[in-house]
């Protein structure tokens, strides 16, 4: 289960709510709950949470699978001009969602994004696949990736994610380091 935190609030009456925060997971119950009802309902989110990304995992497969997708990603948004010859899950990417290496072709995506929707995944390897066709940030890279049509809503929901993780860091614009 790891570290759970549970929040009590007086504002909160009848709702529950779980969700992940910098590698613990956070319960927010109403402050009137028993200890009781306390254990019951962090028992019964947590198993909640966990079984959401189980899910989540599952949906979004293995490597062969993420390679299935960049390829259909590229045939619906970049005319099947991006070829990639690998695309895999790495564990090592702890600051980039995804990193490309177009003198071979390999896309790598940080595991952290397992838990991210779905469209948000599709994004970073859109971002990715247009590296394979423009290896800069310029005006023809950043047109080829608003294809994907979820791009701009990808890309706040990334930097909402970053804004967090980085919350009280001053040094600078964390929206810089997304991917790439």
């Amino acid at each position: 289960m790891g570290v759970v935190e549970v929040r009590r609030s007086a504002r909160r009456r009848r709702t529950v709510t779980a969700y992940r925060e910098k590698g613990r997971t956070v319960v927010l119950i109403p402050a009137a709950f028993s200890p009781a009802e306390e254990r019951r309902w962090v028992a019964q989110m947590v198993a909640k949470l966990q079984t959401r990304e189980e899910r989540r995992r599952r949906s979004l497969g293995g490597d062969d699978e993420l390679m299935a997708r960049a390829r259909a990603l590229s045939a619906a948004h970049l005319d099947g001009l991006a070829e990639p010859t690998s695309v895999r899950w790495v564990d090592n990417q702890n600051r980039r969602w995804g990193s490309c290496t177009p003198a071979d072709g390999s896309i790598r995506l940080s595991g952290r994004l397992r838990s991210m929707p779905e469209y948000v995944v599709d994004y970073v390897l859109v971002h990715e696949l247009v590296h394979l066709l423009e290896p800069g940030h310029d005006e023809r890279f950043w047109a080829h990736v608003a294809r994907y049509p979820r791009a701009e809503r990808a890309r706040g929901f990334l930097e909402g994610i970053e804004l967090a993780a980085s919350a009280g860091d001053a040094d600078g614009d964390p929206a810089a380091d997304l991917v790439d």
